[in-house]
């Protein structure tokens, strides 16, 4: 994985209630000079993409976002930001009870690069 720093990790956001003992944390901060506001999440492999898990809200330049409730899995990622650009990040393993994804604007930059060639 190339993009949003190697230590990032994707999500899959479910509600707090239905979250068990085997579902993860992740602490989304945004550190890029870009608004993220969209990020959608598919079974691997799968391209048809969930819900926008931001709902009605963005994450600006310096801000967090957390997701509970997050199944063990490995997921392909979406992420769009303010210009409509889009980063797709494919098979990312989550199964931790606390992780922090950190995007800046070298690994934002890359991963649409790398989009746009799919």
């Amino acid at each position: 994985m190339t993009c949003f720093a190697l230590a990032a990790v994707a999500v899959f956001a479910a509600s707090a209630a239905s979250a068990s003992e085997n579902d993860s944390k992740v602490v989304i901060t945004n550190k890029s000079s870009w608004a993220i506001h969209e990020f959608y999440l598919a079974p691997h492999s799968e391209r048809e993409w969930g819900p926008d898990q931001l709902g009605n809200k963005t994450i600006g330049n310096g801000e967090t976002f957390t997701l509970t409730g997050v199944p063990c899995a490995s997921y392909d990622v979406r992420v769009v930001d303010e210009d409509g650009d889009e980063c797709i990040l494919a098979d990312v393993g989550l199964c931790a009870t606390k992780d922090t994804w950190v995007i800046n604007d070298s690994d934002l930059l890359g991963c649409q690069a790398a989009s746009k060639g799919d």
